[in-house]
């Protein structure tokens, strides 16, 4: 690409730790150097968790609660919520199901007619399903949860639900159940004691080794080393 040819380096938002391998066979493709800044990982936040949510979050034990969202433009197919909800629903375990709708659809009737019959009645001391704008992040710090998101192949720290179909990625609720019992119910048994053991290791990486200003200025100041002067705007 031409874009390549006339650059001096690649800089990728990413670290060695994370993806090393594929970071070292890019650079013996083009033949450039390539650095990273990190992974930029957000400010905390000085916001607070409404109320409502604490109190509802208080009644877990610690890393009990599984929030399943797809952010605010996937929308999922009837029978899709309707596999989701039930295989939540066999868990057994408290949850937080995020479902949003195109913007000229009314959410809760959406809501009404796509869940399984009864589904909200069943599991109304346990679950919460919720439409439109979260607090997404300071929930995710709320010690009931177990936050799975990072990648489940390279770093196992998480697990990809199995027999996805490729042309939808569309799952049925035996296979939720048992990935979900995998990370959260059979903690002392394999793979899930190792997928938590990992999961622990990188969000400690993750939250004391990239956040420092110091780390970083270093690596903008081997980024401005390969520019030329009057191109660098720090």
């Amino acid at each position: 690409m031409q874009i390549l040819s006339e650059s001096s380096l690649v800089v990728f938002k990413s670290c060695k730790e994370i993806e090393g391998p594929y970071l070292d066979y890019f650079q013996n493709q083009i033949d450039k150097p390539v650095l990273v800044s990190g992974v930029l990982v957000p400010e905390p936040s000085s916001d607070i968790l409404d109320e409502k949510w604490t109190k509802w979050l208080d009644n877990f034990p610690t890393k009990s609660v599984i929030l399943c969202s797809f952010g605010s433009e996937t929308f999922l197919s009837d029978d899709q919520i309707n596999e989701l909800a039930s295989g939540l629903e066999l868990t057994n375990l408290p949850f937080i199901l995020v479902l949003n709708f195109p913007s000229n659809l009314n959410a809760e009737v959406e809501l009404e007619r796509a869940l399984p019959k009864g589904f909200l009645e069943r599991v109304k001391n346990r679950g919460i399903v919720h439409s439109g704008w979260l607090q997404q992040l300071l929930i995710l710090e709320h010690s009931s949860f177990f936050n799975s998101k990072l990648i489940a192949d390279d770093l196992k720290a998480g697990i990809e639900v199995k027999n996805r179909k490729d042309e939808d990625g569309f799952f049925e609720k035996e296979e939720l159940l048992e990935d979900v019992k995998t990370v959260m119910v059979e903690v002392d048994k394999e793979p899930g004691k190792q997928i938590r053991e990992n999961h622990k290791k990188w969000r400690e990486f993750l939250l004391t080794q990239w956040p420092h200003m110091g780390k970083w200025g270093s690596r903008m100041q081997r980024i401005a080393g390969f520019i030329p002067y009057g191109l660098w705007h720090p």
